[in-house]
């Protein structure tokens, strides 16, 4: 359903942006028009089984034909640039279409050289501008602003694993060279685990949660291919046009490999310190590889499993084995109330399958520990998840029920929520048993309505 309407001033309407302005971002959408009883899509079916599909499409849709107004609101993006790969990719097919003429001294290959200094200077300007500027240095330029992008794309897209966020629409025209989550897109943090969510419909698999790193290397390797070409720009003869392209294809080769490494080392990372390891573990991996499956099966909550799992590393110590009570502290004593971390009810089997991942992974824990016994820096297992795993997130429904609220004059969920996520690791609330405390209103699962539900579960 159409969540936003973004005019060419900047305006939009005031739902999205209070749902859009608490994580700095802004989507767009439309909304198709319902099909009617003669619909030869629906033609296979029965007048009456027609009639249920209709119905049960007015209940995610909005008409589109009935006229609804609302009030205005304004968003503003402030970035330190708005560099993305799409920029460096348009002027490098300019450039490349100019080639194949054999025009190299056209304004082609003059704008692809100001866009990449510029990108340097907004974005790399110590590392990739300065240093190579004033000797007109555009190969040391361009290198140096390309492994900077790599790094930063990659920290982005694990970060984003890390918290249960996926963009939505992660190509190269929504990807900032340095790597900064600032075009979210139909963005959406997770409820329930799975690998390919995306909130719009439109996202397919390769924009999918888990596919998310994939994505951004892609968007790496064009805007690699796209900066090189300013270095293909013909030469006196034939020997000369071959050698710079092999020299292209060369820097190529070796910086995607590079940021292969790069891409992967993130990724580990983050399942190393979701889980308690040092980022450079080997365990964290291994263990994702097992847990990944089990999550899927358990309907597991994205958010509360790794912060459940934190509570059980902070209130167990190493050599514990008392791997029932962990699995206690893990469904936060009671598998039927909404703070446990699994949507249903665990069969015998799946509880004992859990409770033997646990097994492994605290096996692996003391085994981590005696090799980072004198290089951890007096960081435990349960201070490295607490910090990695946040309490809370801006789920759908909360906005949803935010922005409906405000649409009636009642801002202060809006402003509930900016609070609450000034500090989303925080767990220093002092009465967390009131009915009114954050963690009562908002450290939960969603309900199975607003998992299934237009505009909260998924949006056209």
């Amino acid at each position: 359903r159409a969540l936003s309407l973004i005019v060419s001033d900047g305006g939009t309407t005031q739902r999205p942006w209070y749902r859009e302005s608490l994580v700095d971002g802004s989507s767009g959408g439309g909304s198709p028009s319902l099909p009617s009883l003669d619909d030869p899509r629906l033609a296979m079916y029965p007048l009456e089984k027609r009639r249920q599909i209709i119905a049960a499409l007015k209940n995610q849709k909005r008409d589109p034909d009935v006229m609804i107004e609302e009030p205005l609101a304004i968003t503003t993006r402030v970035a330190g640039s708005f560099t993305r790969i799409g920029h460096v990719d348009l002027f490098s097919r300019r450039a490349e279409k100019a080639a194949l003429e054999g025009r190299f001294e056209g304004v082609e290959y003059e704008q692809l050289e100001e866009i990449l200094w510029h990108a340097a200077y907004r974005e790399f300007y110590d590392v990739a501008y300065e240093p190579f500027r004033e000797g007109e240095d555009l190969e040391g330029c361009v290198v140096a602003m390309l492994e900077g992008s790599a790094e930063g794309i990659a920290k982005m897209v694990a970060g984003w694993v890390r918290v249960g966020f996926a963009q939505g629409n992660f190509n190269g025209d929504n990807c900032l060279i340095a790597g900064r989550t600032m075009d979210y897109g139909p963005f959406g943090f997770m409820d329930e685990y799975n690998p390919l969510f995306a909130k719009w419909t439109g996202s397919g698999e390769h924009f999918g949660f888990l596919n998310q790193p994939t994505a951004g290397l892609v968007n790496y390797i064009v805007l690699v291919e796209s900066a090189l070409q300013v270095f293909k720009r013909g030469g006196a003869n034939d020997d000369e046009i071959a050698k710079n392209d092999d020299k292209a294809e060369e820097l190529q080769k070796r910086l995607i490999e590079r940021a292969k490494t790069i891409f992967e080392k993130e990724v580990n990372a983050v399942w190393n310190v979701k889980m308690g390891f040092a980022p450079d573990s080997d365990e964290g991996p291994l263990l994702w590889d097992s847990l990944e499956p089990l999550l899927r099966d358990t309907r597991a909550d994205w958010t509360l499993f790794w912060r459940q799992l934190s509570y059980v590393a902070e209130d167990f110590t190493l050599d514990d084995t008392s791997y029932d009570k962990m699995f206690d502290r893990l469904v936060n004593n009671n598998q039927y109330s909404l703070s446990s971390p699994f949507h249903d009810p665990l069969s015998p089997e799946q509880k004992k399958t859990v409770i033997q991942w646990i097994q492994s992974w605290r096996e692996a824990l003391r085994k981590a520990a005696k090799h980072e016994e004198n290089d951890n820096n007096g960081i435990t297992p349960a201070e490295r998840m607490l910090k990695s795993n946040p309490k809370y997130t801006l789920r759908e429904w909360m906005l949803v029920d935010a922005y409906t609220q405000a649409a009636n004059g009642n801002e202060d969920i809006i402003h509930e929520l900016n609070q609450l996520i000034q500090n989303p690791y925080a767990d220093d609330e002092k009465d967390k048993s009131s009915d009114s405390s954050m963690e009562k209103k908002y450290y939960r699962r969603a309900l199975e309505d607003d998992l299934t539900k237009g505009g909260t579960a998924f949006m056209s």
